[in-house]
Parts: structure tokens; sequence; C-alpha cells
């Protein structure tokens, strides 16, 4: 069985402090830890591109595990909608030359915002199982430094740059459950990009995380014969500190706030990256047994599923 083996990120050191912002846009301390729940916000080098991103996240899943061979890896997803350039040719097959990679291996890109590690994860899988696969990257870019106007006091004091990357093969630490996707795209007005600048209608992106996303998860666990009490961990994008809060409530008043994962204070809403930072950093090193992960946002498109030792 195709799951999870490690999950290793590289975060600019270089980035933006949230408060000299905040104080920018007339907004305090309060607001700035309570509704974005970012105080730094890491930026790529003006000469990095998406790929170099992706490349270091490989090279840190090398260093934290010697018995990855990339000579081994026969399929590699990038998950971006920044990719390199005008994203021509595909990121995930200059990921492949930079590092390296036998030109034997499959190499695409998946087009998917902040519900992407969710899908990718899934598409890997089932792509590696249906070919007889051994060893696959799921690797996660989308830098928004790229298309965020610093002067739009609605996006720029939200997003960070980061890139993950998933080793994905047999013998996993992790294994993948049930899982259930949506899309909705009379939602795209919401967030999308218009002669090279994001724009975002950050109402109407709340409302929807907070009116599908416990619903989703709940119909998930339902289908799965599972209670919230079988889970140990909520693991959900970081949009913000507002939307996890308030999913967390609205999905459980009693049990859901303590067992959703809140951890963006130095990162920022990282877009497809943001899940599989919360996965590094919590899942491998706890007593967890179950958890729940979910991805939502540009599309409109989401996606959840269990996670299981």
């Amino acid at each position: 069985m195709i799951g999870i083996k490690s999950i290793a990120s590289y975060i600019p050191s270089a980035g933006v402090d949230n408060y000299a912002q905040g104080a920018k846009f007339g907004k305090d301390e309060t607001f700035i830890l309570g509704k974005i729940g970012s105080a730094f916000l890491p930026r790529k080098e003006p000469g990095q591109e998406t790929s170099d991103l992706c490349v270091a996240a490989v090279r840190n899943l090398q260093a934290s595990n010697p018995s990855l061979n990339l000579d081994s890896i026969d399929a590699l997803i990038v998950v971006t909608q920044n990719g390199d350039e005008e994203g021509l040719p595909h990121t995930a097959a200059i990921v492949q030359h930079k590092l390296g990679l036998p030109t034997h291996v499959a190499a695409f890109d998946i087009s998917l915002g902040c519900s992407g590690y969710v899908y990718g994860i899934y598409a890997l899988k089932g792509f590696m199982e249906a070919t007889g696969l051994k060893n696959g990257l799921l690797v996660t870019a989308d830098p928004y430094s790229k298309i965020v106007n610093p002067e739009d006091r609605n996006t720029a004091m939200l997003f960070g740059d980061a890139a993950t990357a998933t080793w994905m093969g047999l013998d996993p630490a992790w294994k993948l459950g049930g899982a259930r996707f949506g899309t909705d795209g009379s939602g795209a007005e919401h967030l999308k990009v218009t002669d090279g600048q994001f724009d975002m209608n950050g109402r109407q992106v709340f409302n929807f995380a907070l009116v599908k996303v416990p619903a989703h998860l709940n119909e998930l666990l339902d289908a799965e014969g599972l209670a919230s009490a079988d889970i140990d961990a909520f693991c959900i994008h970081q949009g913000s500190a507002a939307i996890v809060d308030a999913v967390a409530r609205r999905f459980d008043e009693e049990q859901g706030p303590d067992k959703f994962v809140k951890d963006m204070l130095e990162t920022g809403n990282t877009v497809s990256s943001s899940v599989a930072l919360v996965l590094e950093r919590h899942l491998f090193n706890s007593s967890w047994h179950r958890v729940a992960i979910s991805g939502f946002g540009v599309g409109l498109s989401w996606g959840s599923a269990i996670l299981y030792r």
C-alpha cells in the first residue's frame, strides 16, 4: 500500500514583519494574532523561482531521510498555480532536471491552490498503484509573493512563501484512508488573478469555509463510520487564525477547538503547502493514530481525508 513515508519543507529565512504591515494598515497586535494568526510572512528571494523552492524542500527531505535515494524516484507531482516564469513548461519538468532525477520519472503538475495537498497525495497514490511505481514525491510550492499586491490590505498580511516535499511509497508511516472532494466553480470570482495580481473577497471566502468545511468533515466521518471522538487531531488548511477557529467551533463546540491544530505564526497562509507544514511539524512525533485533514479555497475547491497509522 502506498502511503506517506516522510515530509520535509523549505521556508525562506527572509520575509515581512506583519506587525509593521499591521501598523501601515491600521491593525493592532490583537487583530494580527487573533484574526490573521501570523507575525511573520516568509518571502522567497527575488532570484528564486518556484522550482528552486521545490528543490530546496526535496533536499531537506533527503537530509532527514538517508535511505531516500533520488535515483529510485519514479513519480513526481508538483502542486502549484504559480509555476516558473509563465507556466510553460510545467514546473515538475524543471524540478526533475534541477534534482537530476532519472528521465524515466513521470513528472507533472497539478494546478490547485489550498486544496492541492489533499488532492495531490491521493492523485499520486492512485497513479503509483495503477502503474506499479514504488517511490514518489509530492511537492507543493505556491509563492503568492509573485501575485500579491503589497498595498492590498485584504491579502498582503495573509500569505507566506514555502514549499514542502512528501515522500510516498511502500511501508508508509501513515496510510491514506477515506477521502471526499468537492468543487464549486460558481465561486471562482472570489479568489482570482487579474492582470497578474491576486484578488480575494475575504468575506465570501470566510463564509464558504465556515459553511462548507465543518459539514464536509462530518460527511467524511459519517461515511467512514467514525465520530469526532475517534479523531486525534484535525489538520486543516491554515487560511487564517479566524478561519481555523471558526471552522473548529462550527464543527464541534465542545471538542472541536482543542483538536484543531493552529500553526501559522511564522509562516502565514502558504496555500497548497499549509496542510503539509502542519503534518510535518506535528504528525510524526505524536501519539496520534488517526488524523483528519482538509484543504479548501481557490476554485472553489475542497478536499478532506483520513490518515491513520
